[in-house]
């Protein structure tokens, strides 16, 4: 385990990769005062339904490119509660675990958050519980483009340009997923939970690049 703090992004219902990232670190420091930026991990996760991996997208107010991430509010005159609650009944009604575990997600959804940053930080708080990660979350008081030694600036490391990649901590671990016999790396943690339940939380750690922790 390392003494460092992990200075990172806030995705929503973050992919594997960014979970094992998270793993070497007692300390994690979600970034809160940057700019919000599109086409990224903030408003995106990825699941496996029957027919292929598919994309689910927390839309947004429109804002300007500068404006703050803690501030972007969610755009609820779109129905994207009920078309991410049917997504994920769809893809893992038949999972082993999908019963244990899906009532914190809809619980979390029916909350309506107002701002984006608000939700991702319920989600991650949820699923850390529900991996049994004891991990001490802080929000970074100010923007630091080069933080101290003392910080691990993982922060845009994990992005979906290269999503089957991952991140150079995350190797994938096979497990059996529910379509198909291709394995589908670096999911959603929805995947892993909802499949492997209480061994999600091994598989992330049989995953984790030792050589290269930090």
């Amino acid at each position: 385990m390392s003494n460092a703090t992990l200075l990172i992004d806030l995705h929503y219902l973050p992919s594997l990769a960014y979970l094992t990232r998270l793993l070497p670190h007692t300390t994690v420091r979600i970034e809160a005062q940057e700019n919000y930026q599109k086409q990224t991990y903030r408003n995106r996760c990825y699941i496996l339904t029957a027919q292929q991996v598919d994309r689910l997208t927390v839309p947004v107010c429109k804002s300007s490119s500068k404006a703050p991430y803690r501030k972007v509010k969610i755009d609820d005159s779109q129905p994207w509660v009920d078309v991410h609650w049917r997504a994920f009944c769809t893809a893992y009604g038949k999972a082993p675990y999908f019963a244990y575990f899906a009532d914190y997600v809809r619980a979390i959804f029916l909350e309506r958050h107002t701002y984006l940053f608000d939700l991702n930080l319920a989600l991650l708080k949820t699923c850390l519980q529900l991996l049994q990660l004891d991990k001490h979350l802080e929000l970074s008081s100010h923007y630091d483009k080069a933080p101290g030694k003392h910080l691990v600036d993982a922060r845009g490391s994990i992005h979906p340009h290269n999503r089957l990649i991952g991140s150079n901590h995350y190797l994938p671990v096979q497990y059996p997923q529910v379509f198909g016999n291709t394995f589908h790396p670096n999911l959603s943690i929805i995947d892993l939970l909802c499949c492997e339940g209480p061994n999600a939380s091994t598989i992330l750690q049989q995953s984790l690049a030792h050589k290269i922790l930090d």
